[in-house]
């Protein structure tokens, strides 16, 4: 979902509101119309109540856990930098020759994990941005112990920060592409849904139609929705992480 996809999706969500509010309210004035002594919308409160108190439910926590995973991208990008910037200074161990060799394969990998995050929106573009810099992490960890035969420090020191280096990169992935089920995501825009229609049978009891009322319930909804999702795929709608790349990028341009 880009900027331009997420936009219109609030628009045809927030749309779609509107418009089961207006038919909430057309089917209760037709069993008015069929039924004079019926009271539409009068003594169904409680199951009403119950349906806008599961929809308030499931938006709060979805809230919370899409909130939660974006600060928990965040601190990964920092921890990333700084995991990348260590082992970048441990090659200092290595021989003049080795350490040449590795200091190149570390800025092709940062080089194509900064790619990978910046083509987000493409996962097929992504998947093979990551896949490149799985093949360099390969490339650089064989060539740092094939280097660091010879050195006990470089053993101790450098190898660890690489093997951190590279389970950051892998829990920063996993993160990406943890959300929470399809059927909650479902539940999120149905539920709304569904009391918007609920919520326009109730108001046919009142003289005229209030456009403020339904106007802002719907807005309301929408952006709750649409800010949930921006929070799941931060690098996809307004939402972005892209400023915290800065610690990466800067560290990249140490490297010349």
């Amino acid at each position: 979902m880009g900027t331009g996809a997420g936009l219109a999706f609030l628009v045809a969500f927030f749309a779609a509101l509107l418009a089961l509010l207006a038919l909430g309210r057309r089917l209760a004035r037709r069993r008015a119309c069929d039924d004079p002594g019926a009271t539409p919308g009068v003594g169904v409160g409680v199951a009403d109540g119950a349906v806008f108190a599961l929809i308030g439910l499931l938006i709060a926590f979805s809230f919370s856990g899409a909130a939660t995973r974006f600060d928990q991208r965040r601190e990964l990008i920092v921890a990333e930098a700084n995991a990348v910037g260590t082992a970048w200074l441990r090659l200092d161990l290595l021989d003049a020759a080795s350490r040449a060799a590795l200091r190149e394969d570390f800025r092709r990998y940062v080089d194509a994990r900064l790619a990978a995050y910046r083509a987000a929106a493409d996962e097929r573009a992504a998947l093979a941005l990551l896949d490149a810099a799985g093949k360099v992490q390969g490339e650089i960890w064989t060539r740092a112990v094939a280097a660091s035969e010879g050195s006990q420090s470089a053993r101790m020191l450098l190898l660890p920060a690489l093997n951190e280096m590279f389970d950051i990169a892998t829990a920063r992935t996993n993160a990406t592409r943890t959300h929470p089920p399809p059927v909650i995501l479902g539940l999120l825009v149905a539920f709304p849904l569904l009391g918007a229609l609920l919520a326009g049978y109730g108001m046919v009891g009142l003289d005229r139609r209030t456009w403020l009322h339904a106007i802002v319930f719907a807005g309301t909804a929408a952006l709750a929705v649409y800010v949930i999702l921006d929070l799941e795929y931060p690098r996809m709608g307004l939402i972005v992480v892209e400023e915290f790349d800065r610690v990466l990028i800067e560290l990249r341009k140490t490297m010349e």
